[in-house]
């Protein structure tokens, strides 16, 4: 089977770097798996998600003109999650099995706009906090002067 764009491919991982991870393909052929491909968390090192000698699945993004193949697990998770969900919905594009009722789940802005005002309640109060602690270490001199 001939390498192209958008295939999915397997291969062995033969070497890991601070960038990505090289994978033998078919033919003798080697792929890069960059390290924003890796995962759709946030990796800190390769070496978390991937070891030397594991066999992997990747799709292929791309083929330069000098023949360097960029691999991705990442966009062939969200690949295969999306034709799981098209696999679970009905002809009129509604998720099988709720009888029309269902209202899609809105929590994904919400759920942001929750985690950010958390974070900046957070935020503030650990900047109040640190604030009492310099000036008691100071004795609060700084802040009341007797003349």
């Amino acid at each position: 089977m001939a390498i192209e764009l958008g295939s999915v491919v397997e291969g062995k991982v033969t070497r890991i770097m601070n960038f990505g991870a090289f994978v033998e393909l078919e033919e003798g052929k080697v792929g890069l798996i960059h390290i924003s491909e890796v995962a759709d968390e946030y990796v800190n090192s390769v070496s978390d998600f991937l070891n030397e000698g594991d066999t992997v699945q990747a799709k292929v993004i791309s083929i330069d003109q000098n023949g360097k193949i960029a691999l991705s697990i990442k966009k062939l998770k969200q690949q295969q999650k999306q034709e799981a969900e098209k696999q679970f919905r009905t002809p009129k594009g509604r998720p099988a099995g709720r009888g029309g009722d269902f209202k899609p789940n809105r929590q994904t802005s919400a759920s942001f706009e929750d985690k950010l005002s958390k974070f900046l309640k957070d935020s503030d109060e650990r900047l109040t906090d640190l604030k009492r602690k310099t000036d008691s270490k100071r004795g609060g001199r700084g802040s009341r002067r007797s003349d």
